[in-house]
């Protein structure tokens, strides 16, 4: 008689230890967020690491003069330029000199944004616009503009005329050529896509052409900027009664280093004081693109 063997029932583990709400399992493995390695050095901050050269440059440029290797009919020292720059602004000629500056580069800076602009939405926005200016302004870019004086003051005179037109001059080369490259480098796609939304060719150029346009625009008012207080350095050498050029003149012919060395630095900070104003509003206006800030 023949028995049969079941097949053996495999075993179950012991689970009683586990209650059913899983209060008893292990936890689950804690995530380690990733740090990319140029944030996990300890830096310095900004402000310091962007002021650390000029301090330092300032730090060398006493320890020359007081050691006697920068003698002050060369270059005065830092202590007496502050001393200078102190009685300039006490007896009031420095300001009034910056208030004169300053009207001449506005008024200059707002003609050569109107020409320049203008010549570039013609020239960039119409292939006729392009045939008729863009020949002209190139020619007429590469002529020095501070080789113009002696005719600006032929045609202007000596007043502020020549003063004003050298540095709107000087102004709408760089804007023309970097408005006029911002609007021939809008993607042609776009175009395509608002033209088949049914925009119209006003519409197009504003709410495609210009935007895309738009950071061009302020890369060359940035470049326009720089050159406008370049051509007001030669402008004011033109029978200039005020302006800070007016003061440099005169501390030439005095063979007073120490006003030039004022002059100079306040032409600086001046012109970082526009390009600042500029990128603050490069930065607003420009919102929708994001860039690569370095790391």
């Amino acid at each position: 008689m023949s028995t049969s063997h079941a097949p053996p029932t495999p075993s179950r583990p012991d689970m009683s230890g586990i209650s059913k709400n899983g209060a008893d399992r292990p936890p689950p493995p804690e995530l380690v967020p990733i740090v990319p390695l140029s944030t996990r050095r300890t830096r310095a901050p900004r402000w310091l690491r962007r002021t650390s050269g000029p301090l330092l440059l300032l730090a060398l440029w006493q320890l020359l003069s007081s050691t006697g290797v920068l003698t002050p009919d060369i270059l005065a020292s830092p202590g007496t330029i502050a001393r200078v720059g102190g009685n300039l602004v006490a007896d009031g000629s420095l300001p009034n000199a910056m208030g004169v500056s300053l009207q001449r580069v506005a008024v200059g800076l707002l003609l050569g944004t109107l020409v320049g602009t203008g010549l570039a939405l013609v020239s960039g926005l119409f292939r006729v616009g392009e045939d008729l200016v863009d020949a002209s302004v190139q020619m007429l870019r590469t002529v020095p503009f501070v080789g113009l004086i002696p005719l600006f003051i032929i045609w202007f005179g000596i007043g502020e005329a020549p003063k004003i037109a050298i540095i709107t001059l000087g102004v709408s080369f760089p804007l023309y050529l970097n408005v006029y490259a911002g609007i021939r480098g809008v993607d042609s796609q776009l175009i395509e896509a608002g033209e088949s939304l049914g925009l119209s060719r006003w519409g197009l150029v504003r709410h495609v052409v210009l935007p895309g346009a738009l950071p061009g625009a302020m890369t060359g008012l940035r470049y326009s900027l720089g050159i406008a207080w370049l051509a007001l350095v030669f402008a004011e050498q033109i029978n200039a009664d005020a302006g800070i050029g007016f003061l440099m003149v005169q501390a030439r012919d005095f063979l007073r280093t120490d006003v030039i060395v004022v002059c100079l630095i306040v032409y600086a900070f001046l012109g970082l004081l526009a390009d600042f104003i500029v990128r603050s509003l490069e930065r607003l206006l420009l919102q929708w693109r994001p860039t690569f800030t370095g790391r």
